[in-house]
């Protein structure tokens, strides 16, 4: 396969033809990705999605909606029209495709590639990275918690939005693979802004529930439940796990994408203060993206993988590193309950032996 004697006879040689072409393009679709990422962040930055979304439009419209001189409007929709987000029409308009209507119904995954120019800037020197010489990166800086930083209210705004904000794309499924109406009070923790816990309330109208996150963050999940008519059942409490004991009084415990952020030791940490808190009987509930997902897994080890280190903190597991762990901090019935997206989150439920 090395060989450029072989690639080229693989190349027409019938047999191998396609396979050889398959694999040219896969290789060059990893020198490229930046440059497809980049197209699709123009996309998003511009509102291009939004802007179709009414209907097609021809190319010199869609130059002054979107302020670009003529020749960069049509390099950006071509080069759209090329990675499946947008559809050329017979008649020369521009219209949505399947990819580019779907980010209109998920705008957290917009917030999320607008986030990524820091993601990009923080692996312009992937090597110093990984030899731990990169100094203090930009998500570091964004995710303050991550690196021991200090949290004050405006670090805090910077990110608690966008953890809310993707935290609701996964709520629906986490709640369909794990239904808690035999619950009479869940503990979320590392609840954020409280995405989940109103998701899990409007889901289960006699649930009680508490949040557990960062005081600053705990007291801007407190806010924004009140004003969602929620202040009566969900009890927002401040502390640090790797400090406090989690509050008492739950049947059932959950760790939103929570694991996946924190190194072994503070992960292992927090499954044993889950352990403490819950009665006999209590459900555990661990919801995160894992590493060798089948069908995603460059998402775990190569997307997570580079996007935790660059963070500083965490790094992604596979199911049974999480079942292993979890058991280790005493619970029991460890078991996998397969979710709607798994790329997104996969789903370990565990009972605390009665």
């Amino acid at each position: 396969m090395a060989s450029p004697a072989f690639q080229r006879w693989a190349a027409g040689f019938p047999l191998t033809r396609g396979i050889a072409r398959r694999n040219t393009r896969a290789l060059f679709d990893l020198c490229a990705g930046f440059v497809y990422s980049q197209v699709l962040f123009a996309c998003v930055r511009l509102d291009l999605f939004a802007t179709l979304e009414r209907g097609p439009l021809p190319p010199d419209a869609l130059a002054v909606r979107l302020g670009l001189p003529p020749e960069g409007a049509i390099r950006l929709l071509r080069a759209a029209v090329a990675l499946d987000l947008l559809r050329e029409l017979p008649d020369g308009r521009y219209a949505l495709a399947d990819l580019g209507a779907a980010l209109i119904g998920n705008p957290s995954v917009a917030a999320m590639i607008e986030h990524h120019a820091m993601l990009y800037a923080d692996l312009a020197d992937p090597v110093a990275l990984l030899r731990g010489q990169a100094g203090r990166t930009r998500l570091g800086r964004y995710w303050p918690y991550a690196d021991g930083g200090d949290l004050d209210d405006g670090s805090v705004a910077s990110y608690s939005g966008l953890m809310s904000a993707s935290q609701a794309l996964l709520a629906g499924d986490v709640l369909d693979a794990c239904p808690l109406g035999g619950h009479a009070r869940l503990l979320d923790v590392g609840g954020g802004e409280g995405a989940f816990a109103e998701a899990a309330a409007r889901r289960n109208p006699t649930l009680q529930l508490m949040l557990f996150d960062l005081p600053p963050v705990a007291e801007r999940a407190r806010a924004r439940l009140a004003a969602a008519g929620l202040a009566e059942r969900v009890a927002c409490r401040g502390g640090s796990f790797l400090r406090d004991p989690l509050p008492g009084g739950a049947d059932a415990i959950s760790l939103i994408r929570v694991l996946h952020d924190h190194d072994d030791g503070p992960a292992q940490a927090l499954l044993a203060a889950a352990h403490a808190a819950l009665p006999p009987g209590g459900t555990l509930i661990v919801a995160e993206p894992m590493a060798g997902t089948p069908g995603a897994e460059p998402v775990g080890d190569a997307y997570f993988g580079f996007y935790l280190m660059a963070m500083g903190s965490g790094r992604p597991r596979r199911a049974e590193e999480l079942s292993a762990m979890i058991a280790r901090a005493g619970f029991s019935r460890v078991r996998e309950t397969p979710t709607r997206r798994p790329l997104l989150t996969r789903l370990i439920t565990a009972v605390k032996q009665e």
